[in-house]
């Protein structure tokens, strides 16, 4: 093969042979480089419908791109040859460094993290290796470690294979990877990511006593792999550590439960080994006593408060007099294997948010759930992330539920250099679950030195409740409550009813309870908001501390009672509390737009922005606060902001068409309106009828009219709106008469009668006039 060429490559040397192909170092005369190129087994796609799907699972091999993963750049076919062209590392395998004997324990953990970073990337993209091996793993000169043949066994094993063991026996190229293959492989079971956990710890076992667990004929190595527990490392190596060897026996399990449910909790583990070899890591088996705990509690706490005194003169001289610092809580990822934990760890990101922001308000933001949620899954980079968000500091973490224990694991990275300042795994009953948030919020403040402000003491969070199903149960209506849609929506107020029938005085749940009924519309105004205020107030006899319950109030004597003081009273008392509640500072800029005061309206909803940027529904807010002070291009400029991050959020559109329709450029208007009403919200209607009534289409406007009339029979429909209506068809009388009307059924829509102007036509009405005076709106 020396000499030959494959397109623009030319064959240089033979550098490896195994069971998935011949490998030669390759010249790329287009790109003058060396690459490597893997002549497929002759046979291994017998027919052109192999080819087509080995060649479309190749594309999606060559989307990985991870540092730690070989590179895939293309599959080709020449004279009946089927070939891949792959990076050219330079280096040698596992199998050859632990020919040379056991490799040393902080060797094993540095090269541990990087192999278990590849099979994390891998797997997040719903690839998995199954021939991960020694062999298939090379080290370069500088410790770069790169996992090479991701995902080839699968795509060479016949469409018609037959069993695994026969094609053991069969098949020579499988001979050599027997002693790494898992238990459901063997049994011809489904094998998913766990798989390649199971043979990554067969990888580690060796690289650590340089010996395989089992040994003996293929049959009686089956025998083994199936049904013998491996010895334990440290009888074979006695001076390893026990972290190190239960992180491996972890990885053994024959059963995949058993096992680590993900490589991403088996690399927290890894770079906890790699820092600290004497960490504690997995489940225990039993519980300290209890003078153990009190020793280990106070070694902590002196630990931390030397920690943070020792950070505080690293890097608080940086932060010292500057503005506020800068937090984003990223999503906690769920270990837990099961897609229905998922309320656990999105409540628990909730909820660490609300603590960081309450513990040093003046001299830490964090970023709202909201923005982070976008990075969920992400792997963009940490000092990208940084960047888009504007923080300077980022809060990692996954989180696992298991028969009554939870066990959250947290690491503290700074921006700038990707530095982690801390990484901290809590193991505790699911019942304390407030405690091991308490624990984080607490950890995080100390490290970034924020108790050498001695006149800026952080509260101490009392738990809310000591009844562990309360608190679950009030975590999923946070997280059917974010989710937004109707039915979640509901949803939410059952869980957070089930919430307070568990434990009456849980204030939070009360305060839920009072967000879905003030933003609900499956109740007529009086309704809603009369049941919203009776819990917002509840809430808050129970614990007036409570930032959710004040803004709730606030958003009720806005909407509802139309006591202006008295909410303004409630929104700065809320973010007295928490000064990181973007939502409130949302809510703050639209009832100060309502009012008439516009400066600080913008700088709260800028604010509001800093906090959560990527909020779809606080940039369109931003939007409609331009509109309400009528500087409508940069309500354009916000709405399409909004779109940017959500082309298809209506509320966006229904606001860029009423900057459209402000500019009289009917033509955007009647386009934006149509999208805004094409989401099924009646409400969204409104726009198109004024938008035809402003280009004389009386009749088209009128259908949207009669459309709204009928659905108003059989749902309740704002009668601020219908005089919006009326009043843009001329029909002055019918709009101040549904006018007349909204004020008597509280409608919420009529906070915005100061400042709308759908009702310039008639502002200088006297009956309008009256209106104005009735509503008392702040001079």
């Amino acid at each position: 093969m020396i000499g030959t060429m494959f397109g623009h490559y030319r064959v240089v040397e033979k550098i490896g042979e195994g069971g998935m192909g011949v490998v030669y170092r390759t010249y790329d005369e287009q790109l003058n480089r060396d690459v490597a190129i893997k002549i497929l087994p002759e046979g291994a796609l017998g027919n052109e419908s192999s080819r087509r799907r080995f060649r479309k699972e190749a594309l999606t091999l060559a989307k990985l791109n991870h540092p730690n993963i070989e590179s895939v750049y293309e599959f080709g076919s020449q004279d009946g040859i089927d070939f891949l062209v792959l990076e050219y590392i330079v280096g040698s395998t596992l199998a050859d460094e632990i020919l040379t004997g056991p490799v040393p324990e902080r060797r094993v953990a540095q090269l541990g993290v990087q192999l278990a970073a590849a099979l994390e990337e891998a797997h997040e993209r719903g690839i998995v290796h199954r021939d991960l091996k020694p062999k298939n793993i090379v080290v370069t000169p500088k410790g770069h470690l790169k996992v090479l043949d991701f995902g080839l066994a699968k795509l060479l094993e016949p469409e018609n294979a037959v069993s695994t063991k026969d094609f053991l026996t069969s098949t020579e190229a499988w001979a050599g990877t027997l002693p790494y293959m898992s238990p459901e492989q063997l049994r011809d079971r489904p094998t998913d990511a766990r798989s390649d956990i199971y043979s990554a710890g067969m990888v580690l076992y060796e690289m650590t006593t340089g010996k395989y667990p089992f040994a003996g004929t293929t049959s009686a190595l089956i025998d083994s792999i199936l049904n013998s527990p491996p010895p334990p490392p440290g009888r074979l190596r006695h001076h390893i550590s026990s972290t190190l060897e239960q992180i491996i026996l972890k990885c053994l399990q024959k059963e995949p439960e058993d096992r680590y449910q993900s490589a991403k909790e088996l690399l927290v583990d890894l770079r906890r080994l790699n820092k600290d070899p004497t960490a504690v890591i997995g489940p225990r088996i039993r519980r300290p006593q209890k003078h153990l705990v009190k020793v280990v509690a106070t070694f902590l706490i002196t630990l931390t408060v030397a920690g943070a005194f020792f950070l505080s003169q690293r890097f608080w001289t940086q932060t010292a007099g500057a503005q506020r610092i800068m937090l984003a809580v990223m999503p906690f990822d769920n270990l837990s294997g099961d897609p229905k934990q998922e309320y656990f760890s999105d409540g628990l990101t909730q909820e660490m948010i609300s603590q960081l922001g309450r513990r040093q308000p003046r001299r830490l933001g964090v970023i709202a759930r909201t923005s982070s949620t976008h990075y969920k899954g992400s792997k963009e980079r940490i000092d990208q992330i940084g960047r888009e968000l504007g923080v300077t500091y980022i809060l990692e973490g996954s989180v696992r539920r298991d028969e009554g224990r939870v066990r959250i694991t947290a690491e503290l990275i700074r921006v700038a250099d990707q530095t982690p300042l801390w990484t901290e795994t809590y193991e505790r009953d699911a019942a304390d679950i407030f405690g091991v948030q308490s624990e984080v919020a607490a950890r995080i403040t100390q490290s970034l030195a924020l108790e050498l402000l001695p006149s800026q003491q952080s509260p101490v969070l009392r738990s809310p409740t000591k009844d562990s199903t309360a608190h679950e149960a009030y975590l999923k209506g946070l997280y059917y409550l974010n989710s937004i849609t109707g039915e979640n929506y509901e949803r939410a107020r059952t869980y957070f009813e089930r919430a307070i029938q568990m434990d009456p005085n849980y204030a939070p749940a009360y305060a839920g309870l009072a967000q879905y009924y003030w933003s609900t519309d499956k109740l007529p105004p009086q309704l809603a908001m009369s049941e919203a205020e009776k819990y917002a107030l509840k809430s808050l006899q129970l614990d007036e501390s409570l930032p959710e319950g004040h803004a709730a109030l606030a958003d009720i004597r806005f909407y509802y009672s139309w006591d202006w003081s008295a909410a303004e009273r409630q929104f700065t008392r809320s973010l007295e509390l928490n000064p990181s509640g973007a939502e409130t500072h949302r809510l703050y800029s639209l009832y100060l737009a309502a009012v008439g005061s516009s400066e600080q309206a913008v700088e709260e909803i800028s604010r509001a922005q800093k906090l959560d940027p990527l909020s779809v529904n606080i940039n369109t807010s931003a939007g409609w606060v331009f509109v309400y002070i009528r500087q409508y291009d940069q309500a354009i400029e916000q709405c399409r902001r909004a779109l940017e991050i959500d082309p298809d959020y209506f509320s966006a559109h229904d606001c860029l068409g009423e900057s459209y329709l402000a500019k009289r450029m009917f033509d955007q208007a009647l386009t934006e309106f149509r999208r805004a009403a094409s989401g099924g919200e009646i409400v969204r209607t409104v726009g198109l009828a004024r938008t035809y009534a402003a280009m004389g289409q009386k009749n088209e406007a009128r259908k949207v009219l009669d459309e709204l009339v009928k659905s108003a029979q059989a749902f309740y429909f704002p009668p601020y709106l219908f005089g919006v209506i009326y009043v843009a068809l001329g029909e002055n009388d019918q709009g101040l008469t549904r006018l007349e009307e909204a004020y008597t059924r509280r409608d919420p829509y009529l906070v915005h009668l100061k400042k709308d102007a759908a009702f310039d036509l008639i502002r200088s009405d006297a009956r309008f006039q009256d209106l104005l005076r009735r509503m008392d709106f702040p001079r």
